[in-house]
């Protein structure tokens, strides 16, 4: 009987992956990154010459045996720069080796990008159509670690601290041929604690102190209270694990420069034998590997649009890129909500219920349920699929997946037990559960979900509700950026828009963004500063009370800075902790609401600030919105000319106008 053909074609795609694996099988990287925005090359370009030249000379570059290449090939539009690096402790050998198969399997896994990165656990490799030399990189970043915790998590984080700061400043101070530090210290129940920084040495002292700064910051976002963890940038890296894992006679300081390379000897006539067999035997199986390994694709592309149902679905679904990997079947979330029960209800938000479920493999989630009747449903629905869905942070709730169909739209996400940081922040008794080093921590997590936001994802995203209510908590209650209906994304290079549509809550929007509808990165910032200053005081930025006054909160926050009696603004529930810590956050939070968006810091800076002390910080100067200022008379005027005729609700009821629309403080998350 014969074989049906998408049988056939099948095994020949089964045979062919055998085929392929067994002739260049090359060991996995750690981590990968293929640049699609940075452009691609066509086959037999000018680039690719330029890139397969300039990588076939790592394998005799003398260079190497420092651990460190950085060579270019070509002019103009087709030049390929490349930096490879080794780990500090490596022999030339083992680089040469680790090198060389970085090249082979980084072309295969990233064909025609003209840029991509590559890790082993012994090197990395990147090359790109721009000038990568002499600059510090700090993204794409990978995180790697293991599921082992410490036995005492605050002992060995104080013990890694400091272990990781003393050798920072090692490796920084290395010379132009090495900025590489290992070293060990001495952790709780009698641990030793490993670890290795490294730069590449093409980096000034500064530059690599600043790469190596952002990879300490992000232990507590990957690995904070485990025993093992990698952190790698292009930049720079860093690993620490209770085993040794590096070797400690290593020399760290090179002797001799490196010399030029001579060029590869091509005349032997062994070599030029053997080329001509490897062309011979691997060009027609690649060539076959194609045209099945296309028919492979085509045959399942069309199944899986046999597969879709579409019934019910509108133009919004056209708009979403297939993410079939990511698509619930509507009844497996009814299921899941039990037929979306009251008693799952969770929280009611601007755009719907959300509800707790639970998958049949027993996964808890949270189920965004957009209203039918939303006018903004679709557009928020949109924005949350196609933005959340691609970024993924240990401070941002992620999106697990969505559905489409019978004209409903979800949002599946994962569980977040600790509700929002306002259902804690806000309360008289539950706030006292929330001491220093758990409000230190929370802000120090969202400062770095807004930097991933802002800087370290593919995209650029400005969220534009960032709100107490928005910032949901783990059961470690680590923080985790929620909501991104309203978020706006930008394109690398761009620094604000303007918009006729002003969407956010009152008393975290930015003036810019208020009066003028222009919002940015720094919209974000003058957010994150109101959050600060209402974590240090425990009170409302709308509400803050005074004695039997009711004041806003920034403007007695910089009344209090300015008379010298900032303290007063501490939450008198905080008895232990930090004082020069929390002193420090209250000028970071004054900092962050400055009238002009040029005064206030980016959130790397913040970040920075929160994590060194050797930071000086400026003196900020009269926040935006304070009473004696343009601010805060001129938001209600406005607000009432909009159309609520009761300026005393304005902070419990929404406002919608032809061109505003403000969501409301909420109870529970959405």
């Amino acid at each position: 009987m014969a074989m049906a053909p998408s049988r056939v074609i099948s095994l020949l795609c089964l045979l062919v992956t055998l085929l392929i694996s067994h002739t260049t099988a090359q060991p996995s990287f750690l981590y990968h990154f293929c640049m699609n925005d940075k452009g691609n090359y066509t086959e037999n370009s000018s680039y690719q010459t330029n890139l397969n030249t300039l990588l076939s000379t790592l394998s005799t570059n003398t260079q190497i045996d420092f651990g460190f290449y950085n060579f270019s090939e070509g002019q103009n539009s087709d030049k390929v720069n490349a930096i490879g690096m080794c780990r500090g402790d490596i022999k030339p050998d083992a680089c040469r080796s680790c090198l060389n198969d970085s090249r082979l399997l980084l072309t295969q896994r990233c064909p025609n990008q003209k840029e991509a990165i590559g890790w082993y656990d012994n090197c990395m490799l990147r090359y790109s159509n721009r000038s990568i030399f002499n600059t510090m990189e700090p993204d794409p970043t990978y995180f790697l670690w293991d599921q082992n915790n410490a036995t005492d998590v605050d002992q060995f984080n104080d013990a890694l601290r400091g272990l990781v700061d003393s050798l920072r400043s090692k490796a920084a101070s290395g010379d132009s041929l090495k900025k590489y530090a290992a070293g060990s210290a001495s952790g709780p129940s009698f641990q030793t604690i490993f670890a290795l920084l490294q730069c590449t040495p093409d980096l000034s002292e500064q530059q690599c102190n600043d790469c190596l700064v952002r990879a300490i910051s992000d232990i507590s976002s990957c690995c904070s209270g485990k025993t093992s963890g990698r952190i790698g940038k292009p930049s720079c890296n860093l690993r620490f694990d209770t085993s040794p894992f590096y070797d400690s006679s290593a020399d760290a300081s090179p002797s001799s420069p490196p010399q030029v390379p001579p060029p590869p000897d091509t005349s032997t006539k062994g070599n030029s034998n053997t080329t001509r067999i490897v062309i011979a035997v691997v060009v027609p199986i690649v060539g076959i590997a194609v045209l099945v390994i296309s028919a492979c694709i085509f045959l399942r592309a069309r199944k899986q649009r046999k597969n879709v149902d579409t019934e019910g679905v509108g133009e919004v679904e056209d708009e979403i890129e297939p993410t079939e990997t990511l698509q619930f079947n509507f009844d497996t979330i009814r299921m899941a909500t039990n037929n979306f029960s009251e008693t799952n209800t969770l929280g009611r938000g601007g755009f719907g219920p959300v509800y707790k479920g639970k998958l049949s493999n027993g996964q808890e989630v949270a189920v965004k349920r957009l209203s039918m009747n939303s006018g903004q449903g679709d557009v928020e629905f949109k924005n949350e699929v196609q933005l959340v869905a691609k970024l993924q942070h240990r401070n941002l709730v992620r999106l697990l997946g969505f559905s489409l169909e019978r004209k409903e739209r979800l949002l599946v996400y994962e569980f977040v037990p600790n509700k929002s940081l306002d259902y804690f922040i806000f309360d008289p008794i539950k706030r006292a559960h929330l001491n220093w080093e758990t409000r230190y921590k929370i802000i120090g997590g969202i400062a770095r979900g807004l930097v991933y936001l802002h800087e370290d994802s593919r995209l650029r995203i400005i969220h534009r509700d960032l709100k107490a209510s928005n910032i949901l908590l783990d059961k470690e209650m680590n923080p985790k950026i929620s909501d991104f209906g309203m978020a706006r994304l930008f394109v690398m290079d761009q620094t604000q828009a303007n918009t006729s549509r002003i969407v956010g809550t009152y008393g975290y929007m930015a003036p810019e963004y208020v009066m003028q509808g222009q919002f940015s990165v720094k919209s974000d910032v003058f957010s994150f500063g109101v959050l600060v200053l209402e974590i240090v005081s425990g009170q409302k930025n709308s509400g803050f009370r005074n004695g039997d006054r009711i004041e806003d909160l920034i403007g007695y926050a910089w009344k209090s800075w300015r008379e010298g009696t900032a303290s007063n603004l501490i939450d008198p529930t905080l008895n232990a902790g930090s004082r020069n810590e929390i002193m420090r956050c209250i000028h970071i939070g004054l900092l962050c609401v400055q009238d002009h968006l040029a005064d206030r810091p980016t959130m790397a800076s913040v970040v920075l600030m929160l994590n060194s002390y050797s930071h000086t910080l400026p003196v900020p100067t009269e926040p935006a919105f304070f009473m004696n200022n343009r601010g805060l008379s001129d938001i209600q005027s406005w607000e009432y000319n909009s159309g609520t005729t009761e300026p005393s609700k304005l902070k419990s009821k929404s406002v919608k106008s032809h061109s505003s629309e403000v969501s409301t403080d909420e109870p529970y998350p959405r």
